[in-house]
């Protein structure tokens, strides 16, 4: 008995290949394409590329793939992951897990670009500064110069300069609007082996005007004998004059010039955010300005300057106006020498850029030697030096302050030794 349906019998099939025919050959392999006849294609050589090699129908039977040939069927492979066990290779499930981080690598390469970036910023903050100063002054135009001894002796000029400056500024700080540029303070530092020295020239001193050569004319001016006030020489002939005039009276070499103006002066204080100071009296001035209370308090840059310039209410006129300077411009450099305007880069570079727009300098000068000033005049003010008023032995005929000659041949001879300074001044 047949229990085929009708057709699908084994004596109906026909010899059609896929309805039940017993033929050996089967029929075109167009409905199977993986099966070829003939020999099996290398590996990614078939018509699929990539896709493993499967058996092939040859001859009546399947061959088996040649040697060594890993179809990946049956083990449940996904393509591209060995062993059957996902993305990840062994253990699957996942990703390979990242490497640790390289800390040390990472540490010495942070400090090579922090080194970097200090280094190009430190270079690039030299040449800005560099090219503010003001190398104004030639003191190879002076002559007859007494030789250098040890340390460095500065000269360091407040001047009554108004350039710049609006009409209200001038008002503002009760400057006035006189023409030209007078001397309002002057001053040596003598920097050295024992601490610096910080000495203040009265701008009434008696002085002999010496043989001098003009700054401009370079014409030779034979000395008189003519006595005046140290400031004189400034407003004849200028920085050069000046000191030119210094080292003839004094036998002390200078070898650095250094001068601000009355709006300078005011600007660095405010850049720097105020000076503390400790007013000794109640001070009313209205010629410079000045009205401040006894007591320690923070000045800005207008009651700083009406402060140092204040001379009529203080009792001992110009020689304690002279101390009043000495006091405030080593306070002021020991403010700019804390790290919190020194590592404040919104505080350093507009003071610097203040101070140095507004400093007069000689040729010669250099940022070290100008650090190297501040940085004196704040060991001034830290107890580190000792500031005195040149030695005064009275008034001269003609009204001037006459110096202690003695003393300050003493004096003089313990600067240039680099010693320490035993002369006291008024």
């Amino acid at each position: 008995m047949n229990d085929w349906p009708e057709g699908f019998s084994g004596d109906n099939r026909g010899s059609r290949y896929g309805r039940g025919s017993s033929s050996a050959q089967p029929e075109s392999a167009r409905v199977m394409r993986q099966v070829r006849r003939g020999p099996a294609a290398p590996p990614g050589q078939g018509a699929y590329g990539g896709v493993p090699q499967q058996p092939s129908y040859v001859d009546g039977g399947y061959a088996e793939p040649p040697s060594g040939f890993d179809s990946g069927y049956n083990t449940g492979q996904v393509y591209g992951s060995p062993g059957g066990r996902g993305p990840g290779g062994p253990g699957g499930g996942g990703y390979d897990p990242r490497p640790a981080p390289n800390w040390r690598r990472r540490i010495k390469l942070t400090a090579i670009t922090l080194v970097t970036v200090l280094v190009v910023t430190s270079v690039a903050t030299y040449f800005w500064a560099d090219s503010k100063l003001n190398r104004d002054v030639d003191l190879s135009k002076v002559i007859d110069r007494p030789e250098a001894g040890e340390g460095t002796n500065y000269l360091i000029v407040g001047s009554d300069s108004r350039a710049g400056m609006s009409a209200e500024e001038k008002k503002k700080l009760h400057t006035g609007s006189a023409e030209g540029k007078r001397t309002d303070s002057m001053m040596i530092l003598h920097t050295g082996g024992n601490g610096p020295t910080l000495i203040s020239l009265p701008r009434d001193s008696n002085v002999t005007i010496p043989s001098y050569k003009g700054s401009d004319s370079g014409k030779l001016y034979p000395a008189t004998g003519r006595q005046t006030k140290l400031n004189a020489a400034y407003a004849e002939d200028g920085p050069e004059l000046l000191v030119r005039t210094v080292e003839a009276n004094t036998g002390l070499h200078i070898d650095h010039y250094v001068e601000i103006g009355f709006g300078g002066f005011a600007n660095i204080v405010d850049a720097v955010g105020g000076v503390e100071m400790d007013i000794p009296q109640d001070i009313k001035d209205t010629k410079s300005g000045a009205d401040l209370k006894k007591g320690r308090q923070t000045l800005d840059g207008e009651q700083a300057l009406a402060f140092v310039r204040t001379r009529y209410a203080l009792k001992g006129s110009d020689l304690d106006r002279t101390k009043n300077q000495q006091k405030f411009l080593s306070a002021l450099a020991n403010q700019v020498a804390t790290p919190s305007t020194i590592l404040n880069p919104f505080k350093l570079y507009p003071t610097m850029g203040a101070g140095l727009d507004s400093l007069v300098v000689d040729k010669d000068m250099g940022l070290f030697d100008l650090a190297s000033m501040f940085w004196a005049m704040k060991g001034v003010s830290g107890g580190e030096g000792k500031s005195m008023n040149m030695p005064i032995s009275g008034s001269a005929p003609n009204g001037n302050l006459q110096w202690d000659t003695a003393k300050v041949k003493t004096l003089v001879s313990q600067l240039k030794n680099d010693e320490t300074v035993t002369v006291s001044g008024n």
